[in-house]
């Protein structure tokens, strides 16, 4: 009876204010479709510009664009996964164990703030796309200038909120449909533009080697020169950049609130689909596309947007690219939005806070600023976040090691932990410090300001408690986890097990949508390796552009149906 009282006492938290529980954790395909999705993105098109107009050289993009993504991977494998699966806690929550309630609000309204923003400007991105559909007038202001505008951006929002309202599984869900689709289309995009550019620098349909190639991608994409005429930036810089391009959710530890469903620490390297074929291959591809659009319409790359680069590479598919690549990152900030939200208001659900976000976030979206201004939005970000990354890292995993006690503040029932508020201001004095003083390459503030804040917070804990023991406090935060995860498989057993769809219809729908995919990928190689001149060349481009748009639709199609008809059986079960 006293056990069963016990276990009780946790009827009353939401889900997300504990471990998460072994029968909810994922195989690392989960991850592989999440980060996939997440990573191909509308930013894609405009990172791949980016590159061009910081003046990168070719061989410095193939080079360092793999260096630095793989240092990324190595980051979520290394860094974040091991705290994740170790405690099964999202960051927002790990935060308010050790920093107290006071930091853990104030740090958990700046990650609200920041994917608020993020979510509203992949949502705007994708409502561009419509409005070129509808043939709405573009929106150069900073404040929408067309009501037709705002209501699209409404109705595509509400498609976001509800998918991230829906939690981790639909996330989930979502992303392993768009993911596959996503890689074929920006891979395809390439190869349908690439002859343009060979026509206008090479003067054939196709390199003949490597060697042409790296002429045609210095002399057209990536020439070295920047956007002011001035030598660009080389090897070092790229590198930084692709491995700085995600420091809030690797180093900031933001991702402990995706991987901590994962059943190994070693799923992490999943987020390799994400950073090798989403980053990698699309941020090349997006450069490849948007030099080829700026060719066909006679413009600068840096001019053009996503809507004009997806469009001229892909024809109709790319406008639902543009939609289908902006969804799947607005939906994933959008989630976690909401759970820092919820880490605020404890007594409300992650589902009604992720609805509270996601209409200020819809209203953001309506004021076309916020996707121009989203680059130096990230790159600030992550300076903001790293140093509480680092004071985790520093409570998790070299507390143990140098003898100090893990969850001290906790144990001393501390609702403000000084040396955590004050090891985060001084992280910031000092990253943001380094920038003004120019010291180091921007993209590379982010590794002396984590290991700064690391070393500041372990002293200070160290002087505010740190250093000793507390047995009894250690004894009751063991048996309440004891209790928890005796409660967790209680509730499991009241729930069946999901076994996958294996039927002959299913496995029919399944194999339509691969063939969907392989076709698009036959038709973009017609027009790469089949196209002998210009006329024929734009021939088998209109070619592409008419039946990709057909595979798109049965891809789609068949996919969903797949999913619904998989989910339909659990529930059967």
């Amino acid at each position: 009876m006293d056990n069963a009282k016990n276990l009780q006492q946790f009827d009353d938290l939401d889900e997300e204010q504990l471990p998460i529980s072994k029968h909810k954790l994922h195989d690392w395909t989960h991850f592989a479709g999440l980060y996939a999705a997440e990573h191909v993105a509308a930013t894609e098109f405009v990172i791949g510009a980016t590159f061009v107009a910081l003046g990168a050289k070719t061989k410095d993009i193939l080079l360092g664009l793999l260096i630095g993504n793989i240092l990324a991977v190595l980051s979520w494998t290394l860094i974040t996964s091991p705290i994740a699966v170790e405690t099964r806690l999202s960051l927002y929550t790990y935060l308010n164990k050790i920093a107290g309630d006071s930091m853990t609000k104030l740090y958990n309204w700046a990650n609200v703030l920041i994917f608020s923003v993020i979510s509203a400007a992949m949502i705007t991105v994708s409502s561009t796309a419509v409005r070129f559909a509808f043939d709405i007038p573009a929106q150069l202001n900073w404040y929408p200038t067309n009501m037709w505008f705002v209501l699209i951006v409404f109705c595509v929002g509400a498609f976001v909120v509800t998918i991230a309202i829906y939690g981790f599984n639909a996330v989930s869900e979502f992303s392993g449909i768009c993911a596959p689709w996503l890689f074929v289309m920006f891979t395809s995009g390439a190869m349908v533009l690439l002859p343009a550019l060979s026509l206008d620098v090479l003067g054939k349909t196709i390199p003949d080697g490597w060697n042409d190639f790296i002429a045609l991608g210095n002399q057209s994409i990536w020439t070295g020169i920047d956007s002011n005429g001035q030598p660009g930036i080389g090897l070092i810089e790229v590198i930084g950049f692709a491995w700085a391009a995600n420091t809030i959710t690797h180093f900031g530890l933001i991702d402990m609130a995706l991987l901590r469903f994962a059943k190994k620490k070693s799923y992490a390297l999943a987020t390799s689909t994400g950073m090798m074929f989403g980053h990698y291959v699309a941020w090349i591809a997006a450069g490849i596309m948007g030099a080829g659009a700026a060719v066909i319409l006679g413009k600068s790359i840096v001019q053009l947007d996503p809507g004009d680069v997806a469009y001229y590479a892909l024809g109709w598919s790319g406008f639902v690219i543009v939609i289908v690549a902006g969804w799947t990152t607005a939906i994933t900030n959008l989630y976690r939005a909401g759970l820092a939200t919820q880490a605020i208001f404890h007594n409300h659900s992650r589902k009604k806070t992720t609805l509270a976000v996601g209409i200020v976030t819809i209203i953001i979206a309506c004021f076309p600023f916020v996707f121009s201004q989203i680059l130096p939005l990230l790159t600030y970000a992550g300076l903001i976040v790293v140093p509480v990354g680092g004071i985790v890292f520093a409570e998790h995993q070299i507390f143990p090691r140098v003898g100090y006690t893990r969850y001290w503040s906790l144990y001393q029932k501390l609702t403000f932990s000084t040396p955590a508020v004050a090891s985060w201001a001084l992280g910031l004095f000092f990253g943001f410090g380094l920038n003004a003083l120019n010291v180091i390459s921007f993209f590379y503030l982010f590794i002396p300001t984590w290991i700064f804040t690391i070393l500041v917070y372990t002293f200070l804990a160290g002087r505010f408690g740190a250093k000793k023991e507390y047995p009894e406090e250690a004894q009751k935060e063991y048996i309440r986890n004891r209790q928890i995860e005796e409660y967790q498989d209680e509730k499991a057993k009241l729930t069946d097990v999901k076994a996958k769809d294996k039927s002959i219809l299913t496995r029919i729908l399944t194999t339509i949508g691969i063939v969907a995919l392989i076709c698009t990928l036959i038709l973009a190689s017609i027009v790469l390796f089949g196209s002998t001149n210009e006329i024929n060349y734009q021939e088998n481009r209109e070619q592409f552009y008419n039946y990709a748009f057909i595979c798109t639709i049965v891809y789609f199609v068949v996919a969903y149906w797949a999913l619904q008809r998989g989910k339909q059986k659990s529930k059967n079960q």
